[in-house]
Parts: structure tokens; C-alpha cells; sequence
């Protein structure tokens, strides 16, 4: 997404009454190269409450978490969805060895954030969650968890919704978790892609969920676009057969 576009809709999305932005959306947000900029824009012009991100760590570097809290970051969280090196490689396939780098950025963050508020008084919140993949992921991860509770304010476990590719290891006949309708996320909140499309989904950002262009209309037309109220009007019916929705990985 370009600066301008960012800063059109960070105007925008708080005129509208929005109180927290996120500024990440199923992609890493710390490839951002101004993603510092990003933030102190999103606290100091548009003049948000509250404004968060989620990251992978793996690119949460000392140096790009000094410049996020820096810029008025109000919390962070941590994906950390691995009980070890050999389940984020069957994960991410990502070499095991860059597990070892996320817990050394996540060990970082604790520290760069007291020194920061020390600095400032601004102090930036610490979460981690983890997807619960089955009943035994929090006993695999029980080593692991020592050190990421001693690194954050709050862990906290999600449950595994669909498939996604992620590895499963239910025993035989037991159901998979699945989303109750109507999706909330439809009414409460907007997601936007990097190219700057309004989607209707939280979990997928393929085309089939876009209701709004935002290069070629404001946020509050594509929140009230007809493609977005058929939709969720769908969902209210509790019928989704037919929508974008019908092969989603949640349901």
C-alpha cells in the first residue's frame, strides 16, 4: 500500500468513529519499511486511541521494535504458534534454526520496551498468543511457554479454525472447530489488503472476499457497498451456500 493511500484512509476510518487500528492483515506487517511512520501518522495526525499489530517475529528486529514503540505503538503480539524448531518448520517452512531467531526478538521486546518507556513514558503493551492445534499443544509447548510468559504481559491460546494448511493431529471422529454464523467480523470490523481492497473476510484475503475498491471510492462506500450488505444478509439468514463465504476455511 502506498503512504497516500494510508494516510487517506487512517483520515478516514477515524471520522468514521473507528477507535483501534491495526496494521497488519494476515501478512507480515514488519516488511513494512515505514511501518514507523505508519504508526506515529496513525497516533499523531489521524489521532487514533489505540493502534496495535501483530507479527510472526521473525522480522521484529531490535532495531524495527525500538522504531515502533518509539513512533507511539500502543500493544504488540507475537503469533508464537510452535512448541519447538521442528513444528515452525513443518509450519512455515522456515528452517528450523529462525525459531531461535523469533525467541531471541521476542526476549528484545521486553527490554526495548521498558527502555522506551523509560525514555518516553509511553509504554507499549506485550501480548503472545498461540494456536491451540489440539489438547496436547499446550503441554508440548509447557518449556516453551516459561520463556515467552517471561518476555510478554499476556499469552493467551486460539483455537485452530479449519484447516489453513496448518498441521492437524485430532484423533479419529472428533469434529473440527468451526465459526457459528453470523461472522461477526462482517459487522464489526474492516479489513484492507495491501492493494487496497476493502475484504469481507478475517481470515482470507483472496479476491472472492472483496466488496470495495478503496483507490476508487471512500472506505464508507465500500463498508455500504451492495456486494457487502448482500453478504451479510446471507449471514444473518444463516445461509451462506453460494457467497464467497460457503468455501471458506472456517466453516
Amino acid at each position: 500500500m502506498s503512504q497516500a493511500l494510508f494516510t487517506r484512509l487512517a483520515d478516514e476510518l477515524r471520522m468514521v468513529g473507528v477507535e483501534q487500528l491495526g496494521l497488519f492483515y494476515l501478512g507480515e506487517s514488519m516488511l513494512c519499511e515505514w511501518l514507523p511512520e505508519a504508526i506515529r501518522y496513525a497516533k499523531e495526525v489521524s489521532r487514533f486511541p489505540y493502534v496495535f499489530l501483530t507479527t510472526n517475529g521473525l522480522s521484529a528486529t531490535p532495531d524495527r521494535l525500538r522504531a515502533c514503540m518509539a513512533a507511539g505503538l500502543d500493544s504488540i503480539k507475537f503469533a508464537f504458534n510452535w512448541s519447538d524448531g521442528d513444528e515452525f518448520q513443518r509450519v512455515t517452512g522456515v528452517p528450523a534454526t529462525e525459531y531461535d531467531v523469533v525467541l531471541e526478538n521476542l526476549r528484545w521486546a521486553r527490554s526495548i520496551r521498558d527502555d522506551v518507556e523509560h525514555e518516553t513514558g509511553h509504554r507499549c503493551a506485550i501480548y503472545a498468543s498461540s494456536l491451540r492445534y489440539d489438547d496436547e499443544e499446550p503441554q508440548r509447548m509447557q518449556d516453551t511457554l516459561k520463556t515467552i510468559e517471561a518476555c510478554v504481559d499476556h499469552h493467551y491460546w486460539l483455537p485452530l479454525l479449519g484447516h489453513c494448511g496448518l498441521p492437524r493431529r485430532e484423533l479419529p471422529g472428533r469434529p473440527v472447530p468451526v465459526k457459528n454464523l453470523p461472522c461477526w467480523a462482517l459487522f464489526t470490523e474492516a479489513h484492507i489488503t495491501c492493494d487496497g481492497k476493502l475484504s469481507a473476510c478475517p481470515l482470507d484475503a483472496s479476491q472472492r472476499f472483496h466488496v470495495g475498491n478503496l483507490e476508487a471510492m471512500s472506505f464508507i462506500e465500500a463498508w455500504h457497498s451492495a456486494p457487502f450488505q448482500a453478504l451479510r444478509r446471507h449471514h444473518l439468514d444463516g445461509d451462506v451456500k453460494g457467497t464467497a463465504c460457503q468455501s471458506c476455511i472456517a466453516y
